[in-house]
């Protein structure tokens, strides 16, 4: 069930975020708003679009968090298995995805603090990424 479901929202979030998708959708709308006067405005009318567009956010919603979830999964093995890999690079940081916000700030903090007294390396990170910037 599981595969099942990844493969059709991972189908469903490719197809939404084309821009075929978002031409459908505005068409959609277009064309309910031009036989709202064939249909007097009636509440029907009215019905149809709401409906429509509530069934298909509540989906979307489902839809995008999965995604979201398997990408952000994907992506923290990948760092995992780069800090794991290199030799310089502290284990200690495999995992902290499952720490609380106030702790990765922390973490975080401390870090940017541990750049910043390293002068020499600051000094030579700084023109290489403004060369980066320039170039695009």
């Amino acid at each position: 069930m599981d595969k099942f479901f990844t493969g059709i929202a991972t189908r469903c979030a490719q197809l939404m975020g084309q821009p075929l998708a978002f031409i459908i959708s505005s068409l959609f709308i277009v064309v309910w708003a031009v036989s709202g006067p064939f249909m007097e405005y009636s509440d029907t009318w009215q019905l149809i679009v709401n409906t429509a567009t509530t069934v298909l956010t509540f989906l979307a919603v489902f839809l995008i968090q999965n995604s979201q979830n398997r990408d952000g999964a994907a992506m923290q093995a990948k760092l995992d298995e780069i800090i794991r890999a290199l030799d310089k690079a502290r284990v200690e940081f495999v995992g902290i995805e499952h720490l609380t916000d106030a702790q990765i700030a922390r973490i975080r903090e401390a870090l940017e603090a541990d750049i910043k007294d390293k002068d020499d390396k600051q000094k030579t990170a700084t023109p290489s990424v403004e060369r980066l910037l320039e170039r695009y």
